[in-house]
């Protein structure tokens, strides 16, 4: 039998103050999220920090990027959240463990949204708290489940065999929403993540049979960058074939930016996207003339963040690069300490290879 899931229901991010506005779930594109991996204390009152925090947050902007998480584990990161926030106009989340009072300071700034567990947050009146403070300032919510915030009667099932952890995850948040829904407050997304691929494409499946509630997908704690890339591939891919996934996070050992490229690629080679610059490169070989790797190590970023709908390709040596490149709108290649740059298979300029990052450049902003 066919599977049939429900449309998401549309959730507003951001969009007051100098703040972009975002919807994510209904027919919109699925946004790509990533997670600020350094502590931030101390940034509100260090300009320079801050300077280089709005940077970065621009960079990822420029790369796909359209939501940035943060964690916020004490007071003094959530004074420096919110002058981050009023420093750029990505939407960012304040992420929240144990103390609601945290989320009620981070929403004295332009924050977008608020990311609870409420299975670590306390009471349902600290929960009821923080879902007025939102519903005060107009900012959305993120409802994270993890195998780690299964109440104790799930979770002694899953102990005992009788529920597998994938629908454990489901009911979890199942019944995280239903307190939402009680007090009359829709603005939310949820996220049910586990480290297991099979578990995570289970439990999302479950919850997305159920329920008009976004879902933010990731595999938590999916390891190293290679590791981490193929066990997202997988869940992604499966899920949002099937519609499921309103909004999604790569979750890597590495850099956000490997986290905001990974995203996009799964997103376009799923259909979720469209445009951009796509990259082709070949892996290098003994016949290598050219240094692909390091060609791509400085040009990857600036070319992804470009703004143009071409393909782009780096390959090893003459021999292959313009004919197996020969699809691409721009291309380069090289032998014999000399590059070659080409349109389309046909070679275009020669130069030495010292010059062939100011000469491909010149080609490239002439398309």
């Amino acid at each position: 039998m066919e599977k049939k899931f429900f449309t998401p229901r549309e959730v507003t991010v951001g969009g007051f103050g100098n703040v972009d506005k975002i919807i994510v779930g209904g027919n919109n594109p699925v946004t790509i999220q990533t997670m600020w991996k350094e502590g931030i204390i101390g940034v509100k009152d260090d300009p320079v920090k801050l300077e280089e925090i709005k940077s970065k947050i621009a960079s990822l902007k420029m790369l796909g990027c359209d939501i940035i998480r943060f964690a916020v584990p004490d007071m003094e990161s959530a004074e420096s959240f919110i002058e981050i926030c009023k420093a750029t106009s990505m939407p960012l989340v304040a992420d929240i463990h144990f103390d609601y009072r945290l989320a009620l300071k981070c929403l004295e700034g332009p924050v977008a949204a608020i990311r609870i567990n409420p299975g670590n947050i306390g009471a349902r009146d600290r929960v009821e708290a923080v879902v007025n403070g939102c519903r005060e300032k107009g900012v959305a919510i993120r409802i994270g489940v993890n195998s780690g915030s299964l109440p104790h009667d799930l979770r002694e099932k899953v102990e005992k065999g009788l529920m597998s952890r994938s629908v454990a995850l489901s009911e979890t948040a199942a019944r995280e929403s239903a307190v939402f829904d009680e007090l009359n407050f829709n603005q939310f997304v949820v996220s049910m993540k586990a480290s297991s691929v099979q578990e995570t494409i289970e439990a999302n499946e479950d919850f997305a049979s159920k329920y008009d509630i976004p879902l933010h997908v990731g595999v938590t704690e999916a390891g190293p960058l290679i590791t981490g890339v193929v066990k997202s591939t997988l869940a992604f891919s499966h899920l949002l074939r099937e519609g499921i996934g309103s909004t999604i996070r790569v979750s890597l050992s590495s850099a956000p930016e490997n986290e905001v490229i990974t995203g996009l690629e799964i997103l376009r080679e799923c259909g979720k996207r469209k445009g951009g610059v796509t990259l082709v490169s070949c892996p290098r070989c003994g016949r290598q003339g050219f240094d692909v790797h390091a060609f791509m190590n400085r040009w990857q970023n600036t070319l992804l963040s470009m703004k143009k709908d071409i393909t782009v390709a780096v390959m090893g040596c003459v021999v292959n690069g313009p004919g197996e490149g020969k699809h691409a709108d721009i291309g380069i290649a090289g032998a014999g300490g000399k590059a070659i740059i080409f349109k389309k298979g046909e070679i275009v300029r020669t130069v030495d290879e010292k010059d062939a990052d100011n000469v491909f450049r010149e080609e490239l902003n002439s398309l």
